[in-house]
C-alpha cells in the first residue's frame, strides 16, 4: 500500500501530464489559428500551463520525488484528432476552438478529482488556485468558441438547378 506522500507525488505528477498536454494543445492550435489575437491568446494559455506545471513539479522534487515533465499518450492523441479535424475543416478557428474546449473540459476534470484528495495547505493553495484559473481559461475558450462563427461547408458551386 503506497503511504500518503507517494500518493500525493502520484497525483501531482498526474496533474503535471494534464498541464503538459494543455500546454502542447494551446501552442498546437495557436499555429492553427487564422485569427492573429486568438492565437496570442492561446499562447498565453500555453505558457501558464508551462508555469503552473513548473510550481507542481517543484512540490514533488520537494517531497523528495521525481516530476514528471511531458504529457499523457491520450493527451497527444487528442492533439493528433485536432490536427486532423483542423485540417479537414481548412483550419477552421470554430472547429479548432470546439476541440480546446473539449480539452479543457478534461483538465477542470482532473483537477475537480485531485483536489477531493487532502493535500497539505501549501499544495492545497495551489491546486485551488490553478484550477480556479483553468476554469477562467475554460470559460474564455467556450466564449470565444461562441463568438467565432463556424466556415460554411466547401461547396462545389453546383446549384442543383
Amino acid at each position: 500500500m503506497a503511504n500518503k506522500t507517494d500518493d500525493i507525488r502520484s497525483t501531482l505528477n498526474g496533474l503535471i501530464e494534464t498541464l503538459r498536454d494543455g500546454e502542447q494543445g494551446f501552442r498546437s492550435c495557436a499555429e492553427k489559428l487564422r485569427d492573429a489575437t486568438l492565437a496570442t491568446e492561446f499562447q498565453t494559455f500555453a505558457a501558464e500551463r508551462a508555469t503552473f506545471a513548473k510550481e507542481l513539479q517543484n512540490q514533488v522534487s520537494r517531497m523528495g520525488g521525481t516530476p514528471e515533465t511531458s504529457g499523457t499518450v491520450s493527451g497527444a492523441m487528442h492533439r493528433g484528432w485536432t490536427n486532423l479535424k483542423a485540417a479537414l475543416s481548412g483550419n477552421d478557428d470554430h472547429v479548432i476552438l470546439e476541440e480546446a474546449e473539449r480539452a479543457e473540459e478534461t483538465a477542470v476534470k482532473n483537477y475537480r478529482e485531485a483536489i477531493t484528495r487532502n493535500f497539505p495547505p501549501e499544495i492545497r493553495t495551489i491546486l485551488d488556485r490553478q484550477l480556479r484559473e483553468i476554469q477562467n481559461t475554460h470559460n474564455a475558450v467556450r466564449s470565444m468558441r461562441d463568438q467565432v462563427k463556424p466556415q460554411k461547408a466547401f461547396t462545389s458551386g453546383h446549384t442543383g438547378d
